[in-house]
């Protein structure tokens, strides 16, 4: 069975540089990677190369909930593209196109089956709403 794609995307204030950087850089990472403000994003690791292993530590701030999101890269064009593997086969590709002073993030991801697709659309979009709020704020 074919797995449906969602594509999510946001334009952020910020030339390419500093948007992949303030994407992929653990410091920044865990600043941004949540979807409400009650959850945090304790500790993050990147080893940006095919091969290399991304990993995240979702937390509600309640203690009730948490868990680890891992990937690993297949494709690194930095600056401009990478493509990662969640667990054996749902693929995720984040693009960067710059735009002068701005620079589009586009991330079509295949969802899972265990929630709503709308849903997963919505979580993914607040989380990378996020990243634009904390990367044009700082």
């Amino acid at each position: 069975m074919q797995a449906t794609k969602i594509t999510i995307q946001t334009t952020v204030s910020a030339d390419p540089q500093k948007a992949w950087a303030y994407y992929t850089e653990p410091e920044h990472i865990t600043q941004w990677n949540f979807a409400s403000d009650d959850w945090q994003c304790p500790s993050a690791s990147n080893d940006l190369r095919p091969g290399g292993t991304y990993r995240a530590r979702m937390e509600a701030k309640d203690g009730s909930f948490a868990f680890d999101f891992e990937a690993t890269y297949l494709e690194v064009e930095p600056g401009k593209h990478f493509r990662y593997v969640l667990g054996e086969d749902r693929m995720v590709d984040v693009d960067f196109r710059g735009q002068g002073q701005q620079t589009e993030v586009t991330v079509a991801f295949d969802a899972e089956t265990e929630n709503p697709v709308d849903m997963q659309r919505e979580g993914w979009q607040a989380i990378l709403n996020n990243y634009k709020n904390y990367t044009e704020s700082h």
